[in-house]
């Protein structure tokens, strides 16, 4: 199983010039997900899977856990070696055998004295075993809400792998939209 999702610096420039991006349709993102992974999917010999294919809905955390680049984090989110909290998974390809993978880092969490994640969230809506999505929806609906809204998730950006990884306002702007509306 190979895990994918976006590659920052650069993936925003690429999703934000597709078509899906640019055709006012539903869920561009998702559409332009299934059309990628699908088409690197066909090219591997593999098979296509999706976070929302479901119920029953596949375990990307899990997997995500089992692939040694990703554990949990203080604040009940996944954090990666690479990507730190601003880690996301887009899709998957089941591939028929073993496949050669670049190495793996160590969990930052371990390396991390201050934590700040922990204590970066304006309305405490994140804790070691809970994200309350409910207190986050109603701060986002607040004026102090809109920085979260604007530039992301005040947790995730506190994160200091998160902050190295390049991530820009404009995606995650785009991503708190999608994550509100739901």
């Amino acid at each position: 199983m190979v895990l994918l999702g976006p590659h920052e610096q650069g993936f925003w420039a690429v999703f934000s010039a597709s078509a899906e991006y640019l055709d006012g349709a539903p869920d561009p993102l998702d559409r332009w997900s299934k059309r990628v992974i699908g088409a690197l999917a066909a090219a591997w010999g593999g098979t296509a899977v999706f976070p929302s294919d479901g119920p029953p809905y596949p375990p990307f955390f899990r997997w995500a856990r089992k692939s040694g680049r990703a554990w949990p984090s203080p604040v009940a989110m996944l954090v990666h070696d690479r990507a730190g909290l601003m880690v996301s998974y887009r899709g998957a390809v089941r591939l028929p055998g073993l496949a050669a993978l670049p190495g793996t880092g160590p969990n930052p969490c371990t390396r991390c004295e201050d934590k700040p994640c922990r204590t970066a969230c304006p309305v405490a809506a994140l804790s070691a075993r809970l994200y309350d999505t409910g207190k986050c929806h109603a701060f986002l609906d607040t004026a102090p809400g809109q920085d979260c809204m604007t530039h992301g998730c005040a947790a995730r950006r506190a994160c200091p792998v998160s902050e190295s990884y390049g991530r820009l306002p404009q995606q995650s702007h785009f991503h708190m939209r999608a994550f509100h509306k739901t």
